[in-house]
């Protein structure tokens, strides 16, 4: 029979810092793994974004615009084709949402200002309602309107905005993000 080791202080914190050490450095290992994989589905899917909120365009210049509270930047994306603007894609946000992980969005402008198309970049809402932000029947109410006459609120906050049934936290939110591209791009012009 093979000899037990006696269970002493000393053995039990080797045999835990062996285990913390091996399991660190596994993490570690997944991590640098799957970090450039995520970082590139990521970019793939704003790039796939802004594509389906502006018109085709030959050209993209990028640049961020601070928020007026100075606690983040939106990024604007302009679409030029034979060098004329076709679209600004924002990528915006609101931190409000049913869930704490903010939603992000991609929203199309047209040079007059008027929405484009709209599309759910990251949301975390609750699946089967708050989820449903991404759903045709919900986004598909705001193209082609101007928020300069369309009020991006939930009809039940006095807006023009049907609100997702039984999500009205989450219809509040995306309205928020969209007022948020809205109101910066009034500010910078939709143009640098």
């Amino acid at each position: 029979m093979a000899n037990k080791k006696e269970s002493s202080f000393k053995n039990m914190l080797i045999t835990l810092l062996v285990i913390t050490v091996v399991a660190g450095l596994a993490l570690g290992g997944v991590y640098n793994v799957t970090k450039e994989p995520i970082a590139l589905a990521k970019k793939a899917k704003a790039e796939a974004a802004i594509k389906a909120v502006i018109p085709e365009f030959d050209t993209l210049q990028v640049y961020k615009v601070a928020l007026e509270d100075g606690t983040d930047s939106l990024v604007f994306n302009q679409g030029y084709k034979d060098g004329q603007l076709v679209g600004t894609a924002i990528e915006t946000f609101s931190k409000n949402g049913y869930d704490p992980t903010p939603v992000r969005i991609m929203v199309g402008f047209s040079a007059t200002g008027e929405i484009i198309n709209s599309e759910v970049i990251e949301q975390k809402e609750t699946p089967g309602l708050g989820s449903k932000m991404a759903s045709d029947k919900f986004k598909n109410q705001f193209n082609g309107k101007n928020p300069a006459d369309f009020m991006l609120k939930v009809k039940k906050d006095g807006g023009n905005v049907d609100a997702i049934t039984a999500a009205t936290i989450s219809s509040r939110a995306y309205c928020e993000a969209l007022q948020k591209a809205h109101s910066t791009y009034l500010k910078d012009g939709g143009s640098k």
